[in-house]
């Protein structure tokens, strides 16, 4: 795999999905359709996925690619794959939160070892380079011109005193409860995998996850979490997460920074 022709290639097709997505956002005409399971899917979604997909499949014609947005892209591709969530956080864009990412990742043998998160709105982009390290973009942004950049890490956490950052849509009894179990300093919420973001630059310890969710939800946060120290292990057995799983659907997961000592559920 040329590292730095994927890193330039996911930088650019992220900043150009996002582009497209803001100019939906501000015309508020978002073209809100419910998807067979319920869930939201928006103009923007399927405009941001026609962009990468086309760029990716250009450049990478012979990778398996998996998309939330076409389910004939769900099928076993086996454990190296690329996959994409063109617009991660549709609730958070429907109800003008502005946490709303573009994730696109590159998933070697079950490991999300490449990815890049932009949250658009917020104007925060996240990616891994070449060397597999994680690194923060400062804007203005220019998709075929990269900024500066800064390296981020992962904090050391304070068991007695944690920064925890949880769901904003998806916060529940079961979450608030396994959260009990730990000392916390600061508990906020946040949506989409800009929780994972949060942890990779310290600006949180822990993201617990116990609520379903899928591979191309997570992906791209855990490759910019790895590149930056941190972990992502399953709820049950603390494991790693692994990648490619039969309907690409994850278990229970908890994504933390190095020292944190878990909880059993």
């Amino acid at each position: 795999m040329d590292f730095v022709l994927l890193t330039e290639t996911f930088r650019r097709l992220a900043l150009l999905a996002g582009r497209e997505i803001m100019t939906i956002y501000e015309s508020g005409d978002l073209g809100v359709s419910v998807k067979d399971d319920e869930s939201p899917v928006t103009a923007a979604d399927h405009a941001a996925d026609r962009i990468i997909f086309a760029g990716l499949s250009e450049v990478f014609p012979d990778l398996v690619l998996v998309t939330e947005e076409q389910a004939d892209t769900h099928r076993d591709g086996g454990s190296t794959f690329l996959i994409v969530d063109p617009l991660d956080g549709t609730k958070e864009f429907v109800k003008r939160r502005g946490d709303f990412t573009v994730n696109i990742a590159y998933v070697a043998d079950g490991v999300p070892v490449r990815g890049v998160v932009f949250a658009p709105a917020r104007d925060r982009l996240f990616y891994t380079d070449a060397d597999g390290r994680s690194v923060e973009e400062t804007g203005p942004f220019d998709p075929d011109r990269p900024g500066e950049t800064k390296p981020i890490r992962v904090g050391v956490p304070d068991n007695d005193a944690l920064n925890i950052v949880a769901s904003k849509s998806h916060r529940d009894a079961t979450t608030d409860d396994y959260l009990s179990k730990y000392r916390s300093a600061d508990m906020k919420s946040a949506g989409s995998s800009l929780k994972f973001c949060l942890v990779a630059t310290g600006e949180a310890d822990l993201y617990p996850r116990l609520g379903r969710t899928m591979e191309w939800d997570t992906a791209a946060g855990h490759a910019v979490l790895s590149g930056a120290g941190g972990a992502v292990v399953r709820f049950d057995d603390h494991t790693p997460l692994r990648y490619g799983k039969q309907g690409f659907e994850n278990p229970f997961f908890i994504a933390h920074a190095p020292g944190i000592v878990l909880k059993d559920g």
